[in-house]
């Protein structure tokens, strides 16, 4: 069982999108998540009336393929593809 959460606590490297919210130095990827929602939520980016979604500015935009709104149940799908070992 140990293998498994040393393996989930594992630092990934930010793409350069990413690295200008959560920074560039190498994070377990929970980190990088609450990271996001730091951001997220001091910018003012969830939804008003639907607070599941994500309102991309242009930093997010850029992580979300240029969508302009995602779920947050999305955002993970898109994260994993902007972290590398």
């Amino acid at each position: 069982m140990a293998k498994a959460n040393a393996k989930f606590m594992a630092p990934l490297t930010p793409s350069a999108e990413l690295a200008v919210i959560v920074g560039s130095a190498a994070l377990p990827r929970t980190e990088v998540v609450k990271k996001m929602w730091d951001y997220i939520k001091k910018n003012g980016l969830q939804d008003a009336k639907n607070k599941r979604m994500i309102n991309a500015d242009d930093k997010l935009a850029a992580i979300f393929e240029g969508k302009k709104q995602i779920s947050m149940f999305d955002m993970s799908k898109y994260i994993s593809k902007h972290l590398s070992k």
